[in-house]
């Protein structure tokens, strides 16, 4: 059996050191509610002494209720020349209403000569008195030991004097800091041998790593194979410079492919979904590439991977997708074979047979040629697939659209959109405003449509993306625009591809209200990327992540 290992979430701290990385105190509380659900042992929620957005935080955190998580503060140990009981930041601590407080101290030489300047002696002092006042104040305590392998590089007998300073004060655990992340795995996983075999059983110990090698995921497992029984790491590895070890791959490596059971099946499945959202609420784009939880994490593109996945999914996944909440995608385009296009069409409820399948493989290689990618276009495909099915029904008939971009004297841009299209038999013809061209055609069109299909009012755009693809051709380059839509269940992608940036656009929001119009929401609609979009509620149309002025 292998050993309990503990998960200390810092996503609420030091995660928010990450470059642009900011939420308020209420989007905190949400994150805490989701890393407690997903199983997290402990969430550090901050410094409580640091700023009245923290102050908020950790009296919002003493009212909610928790069913697994315990919530952790942050410090430091007390201030040169301050005894601890004066020390107002440890007084903070002390007086917060989380039972456990992590405080960090120096261990490396260079450090208390550059930064803090104190001898050494005076720095086990700093470090046992802090953990003694904050025990006697009712508090449990665990040190972290910041540069701790820097400093066991430099002098490793000064960097043990440290820990079992921590330890003979009372901490109940031990971590050590990878604080510069400069360690490689077998560096890490020799010295956190050597601790626990130097501590001899007398304290537990952790492992905290940051990823400036891209080694923060190897280095936590390295140092749990060798002793480590706590894990601290960032949900999707956010955090100060090239960021934390990733606490999702993490768990995912601990769970799936070491035999530690750090979570329970039911909460494993909520390793994506979760991961998603503490992005979302960053205001982050998940990254589609992201180990375990990445929507590419199980793509197949190439036909003969299909092929393989197909006959047994073991060929080319290392694990089943749905065993961390994630899903299976299988990729159009020019390399894909027939077995991609009959998954997407059984996706969709539709029967294709191998002629129309046929067909729509060479239409998806010609547009592909031409520069669309279906890829992040599932609605687009998904239209095209529908045209061959025999199951498509054009929302409108367009006659015309143009557009009117206008700069008066005083700089003041208008823009102006004015369509014609027949629906049912009936002309329509609208005109509007709006802040770019592609916002006016979008709010034209809908004036239109909305009197016919009042529903459809309710889509909104949630993003916009715009990509020349031949820069070389300058303003006479074609344009990529792949617009991503939301009626508050689904999120879907379409696509436009054309010299011309507006027209790109509207083929783009075309398909967008035809998706919605005839798609049906998919068997598969049920999974956690369904879940994460229902939970995030619709974008307000300000969301739209670009000017459509272009």
């Amino acid at each position: 059996m292998n050993p309990t290992i503990q998960l200390y979430d810092a996503t609420l701290r030091d995660g928010m050191q990450g470059e642009g990385m900011s939420l308020t105190a209420e989007e905190k509380v949400r994150v805490a509610h989701h890393l407690d659900a997903l199983g997290i042992d402990i969430i550090e929620a901050g410094f409580p002494s640091s700023n009245p957005k923290e102050l908020e935080l950790f009296k919002r955190l003493e009212q909610e209720t928790f069913q697994h998580a315990q919530i952790a503060a942050f410090g430091m140990t007390s201030r040169r020349g301050i005894p601890s009981h004066e020390d107002e930041s440890l007084h903070i601590l002390a007086d917060c209403f989380a039972p456990l407080v992590t405080i960090v101290g120096k261990t490396w030489d260079l450090h208390l000569e550059k930064v803090v300047k104190v001898d050494r002696e005076e720095n086990l002092v700093m470090i046992s008195e802090s953990i003694e006042f904050l025990i006697r104040e009712g508090k449990r305590v665990i040190y972290d030991a910041e540069h701790f392998f820097d400093a066991y590089r430099s002098d490793a007998s000064y960097a043990m004097r440290c820990l079992r300073a921590a330890a003979s004060a009372g901490a109940e655990r031990i971590v050590l800091c990878d604080t510069n992340g400069s360690s490689l795995p077998h560096q890490i996983g020799s010295a956190v041998k050597e601790v626990v075999a130097g501590l001899g059983g007398r304290v537990a110990t952790g492992i905290h790593c940051h990823n400036d090698l891209e080694c923060g995921v190897a280095n936590s497992l390295a140092a749990v194979l060798n002793g480590a029984t706590q894990v601290q790491g960032t949900m999707n590895g956010i955090g100060e410079r090239t960021g934390n070890a990733n606490l999702v791959s993490i768990i995912g490596n601990l769970q799936t492919k070491l035999g530690y059971a750090v979570l329970t099946d039911e909460q494993l499945v909520r390793l994506t979904p979760t991961a998603h959202v503490i992005d979302e609420l960053l205001n982050v784009a998940p990254d589609p590439n992201q180990p375990f939880v990445g929507r590419n994490a199980f793509a197949h593109k190439g036909g003969l991977h299909v092929a393989g996945i197909r006959a047994d999914a073991s060929t080319f996944e290392h694990m089943e997708p749905e065993l961390v909440g994630n899903e299976r995608a299988l990729l159009v385009s020019e390399l894909a074979g027939r077995h991609t296009i009959i998954e997407k069409a059984a996706g969709a409820g539709l029967d294709i047979d191998d002629a129309a399948c046929a067909r729509v493989m060479d239409h998806v290689k010609r547009l592909e040629h031409d520069g669309f990618q279906f890829e992040a276009a599932d609605a687009s495909l998904e239209l095209l697939l529908r045209k061959e099915a025999g199951e498509y029904e054009p929302l409108f008939t367009l006659h015309s659209w143009r557009t009117i971009v206008e700069q008066d004297a005083s700089g003041r841009v208008s823009c102006e959109a004015t369509i014609k299209i027949d629906i049912g038999g009936d002309r329509y013809v609208r005109t509007a405003e709006g802040n770019g061209p592609v916002n006016a055609l979008d709010a034209a069109l809908r004036s239109a449509i909305g009197e016919v299909h009042p529903h459809l009012t309710d889509v909104e755009l949630v993003n916009y993306k715009v990509r020349i693809l031949d820069e070389h051709h300058g303003t006479t380059a074609t344009t990529r625009v792949l617009i991503d839509s939301s009626d508050g269940e689904r999120t879907w992608g379409t696509i436009g591809v054309a010299p011309n940036i507006i027209a790109a656009s509207w083929q783009a929001l075309v398909d967008s209200l035809e998706y919605a119009e005839q798609a049906k929401p998919s068997p598969r609609g049920s999974g956690p990327r369904r879940e994460l979009a229902q939970g995030l509620a619709p974008a307000a149309s300000g969301d739209i992540t670009a000017t459509v002025e272009t």
